[in-house]
């Protein structure tokens, strides 16, 4: 059944080689790859646009200034930029930048480009795709080739965030009326990638910028994107041998894909986190009235099945994940055995204990239809919302509504496509969610972009909508010190914050999901060669570093 291909994902495929000239295509090297599932592409590479920005748009047009690799530490590998660091009082950032860097229509890339493009950021609203406005107090040229940030606070941390801000080109947004509203169809930019060869609704390559600074370093000529809107599809996509670079859940993945395509190769480092959220800010009022109750909440964590959900959902290639703020096996090493102590017990699957949390908390079946009721008599109905096509994560859901079936809690499953989710909860028009959580070289950005305020309304993963300043302040003063001693027990303070609220639940630790064919191509990022992060997931900067690394397998 998933071997079988579907008639539309068959006319996809046949759309990714039917648009290119046979004469052109075969001058060119070309790497066919998947880093998002869209029913369609919709021309707009526009950087300042979150959701509507296509996935390849960050780091393959619009090159960052530094890439730090979590997988090293945090190692940073400079781009546009040659150099960086703090002033002595840590509330200036200094960037140095390339004097070699042209964009790809040949203007000379200069301090004025960084300049504007974080200034854009440090005004807030759609354009600060990083949530640098409360961090950013001012941005300086201080030469033709270097940049200072002036910032509202210590955070030495900030220089990780301001990189993933995109770096846009003056002379062509400075035109833009509004630049929250521009497509960008005719996209200029600094990365390797620029050049719009074919575009349609089914597929769309990019290829080499004629000015990039880095050519030398650059085998492949182009990037083709095919539409590819589930798991399904793109398991028979890839048995065919049709996909070189893909990041997607394949379950049995030896057996279903690997025994039928023997180019196919894959690693699966650990990631991060994942948990469940409902939205503390729910516009159904009766829900709000469950949601902000600790108990409905540790009650639901309860009734998580998280050991069928890694061995089923995950095929065993999960962990789970009991801690009580969703910290994971893979920052064990800044967790307090005290947090887990204390509350661990309701990150444990214990369906009778979740049965008597709700009932003596008041939540009990009125009218006799199976589900409770809110202790005022008030109906709880949600949805749980999980992209289209992850199929991964829509059954973790079903089996997670399995669990809160059994306690009388009444919840279903919704998939809109992931753009129309993300809206959702980013305005927080919706009940209940399940994400996954981006991991790092430290907590940090998991506890950042997960639980800051700031983050609330820029991605999915803050879409429990909770804020506390105190939270807020305890995630800022992290990256006010170097001191590690103090840096952990700061790390232990947040965490038992969260846990000791059930903010979330938290449900397996993940893996990242990289596949690859080695018979066409060498250099990929492996386990005998675990240089970065490998997948090709568009909020991954270490996806610049391993297009550089790759080549044509020569045929000679």
């Amino acid at each position: 059944m998933l071997a079988k291909i579907t008639k539309v994902s068959a006319a996809l495929l046949l759309g990714m080689t039917a648009l290119v000239s046979p004469a052109k295509a075969a001058d060119q090297v070309s790497l066919t790859i998947v880093s998002e599932f869209r029913p369609l592409w919709k021309r707009n590479f526009n950087p300042f646009l979150a959701t509507d920005r296509l996935p390849t748009t960050m780091q393959f047009i619009y090159e960052p200034l530094v890439v730090f690799n979590e997988m090293k530490g945090g190692e940073p590998t400079y781009r546009l930029a040659t150099k960086h660091y703090f002033s002595d009082d840590l509330k200036s950032l200094f960037f140095e930048l390339r004097e070699d860097v042209k964009w790809s229509d040949g203007t000379e890339f200069t301090a004025d480009d960084v300049v504007y493009s974080l200034t854009q950021a440090s005004k807030g609203g759609t354009a600060d795709v990083q949530g640098l406005a409360g961090h950013i107090q001012s941005v300086h040229r201080l030469g033709k080739y270097k940049v200072e940030i002036k910032l509202k606070q210590v955070n030495t941390g900030i220089d990780t965030q301001i990189v993933r801000a995109p770096i846009v080109p003056r002379h062509i947004f400075s035109a833009v009326e509004d630049i929250t509203t521009f497509e960008n169809l005719e996209p200029v930019g600094t990365g390797p990638f620029t050049e719009i060869e074919v575009f349609s609704w089914q597929v769309y390559t990019q290829c080499r910028n004629p000015h990039y600074y880095d050519n030398n370093n650059l085998a492949i000529d182009c990037l083709k994107n095919p539409i590819i809107q589930n798991n399904r599809q793109l398991l028979a996509a890839a048995i065919k041998g049709r996909l070189d670079w893909t990041s997607s859940f394949i379950p049995n993945i030896e057996e279903v894909l690997l025994s039928k395509n023997a180019s196919t190769r894959y690693w699966f480092p650990a990631a991060g986190s994942a948990s469940f959220m409902v939205n503390f800010k729910t516009p159904n009022v009766d829900n709000r009235k469950a949601f902000n109750d600790i108990n409905f909440r540790r009650a639901f964590s309860m009734a998580m099945d998280r050991k069928k959900i890694v061995d089923e959902a995950g095929a065993g290639y999960w962990s789970v994940n009991e801690y009580p703020s969703g910290l994971g096996d893979q920052f064990e090493a800044w967790a307090d055995p005290a947090v887990k102590a204390n509350y661990g017990k309701f990150n444990t699957f214990d369906i009778n204990g979740a049965q008597i949390l709700l009932s003596t908390s008041g939540y009990r079946d009125i009218d006799g239809d199976g589900f409770v009721e809110n202790p005022d008599g008030s109906p709880i109905k949600f949805e749980i919302l999980v992209p289209k096509g992850w199929s991964d994560h829509i059954q973790t859901v079903e089996i997670g509504i399995e669990g809160l079936t059994k306690i009388g809690i009444n919840a279903s499953i919704t998939t809109p496509d992931f753009g129309v989710l993300n809206e959702q909860i980013k305005s927080a028009e919706f009940d209940a969610a399940f994400t996954n959580y981006f991991a790092g070289a430290n907590p940090y950005r998991y506890y950042y972009t997960a639980f800051h305020s700031e983050q609330m309304d820029k991605a999915r993963f803050g879409g429990h909508h909770f804020v506390d300043k105190e939270l807020d302040a305890l995630i800022d003063s992290f990256n006010k010190t170097a001191v590690e001693s103090e840096r952990v027990a700061i790390m232990h303070q947040i965490e038992n914050f969260i846990g000791s609220r059930q903010i979330t639940m938290p449900v397996f630790s993940s893996n990242f999901n990289f596949q690859y064919d080695d018979v066409s191509f060498k250099g990929w990022f492996s386990a005998d060669n675990p240089k970065a992060i490998p997948v090709v997931w568009p909020d991954t900067p270490e996806r610049l570093l391993h297009v550089l690394d790759i080549e044509p397998v020569s045929t000679q």
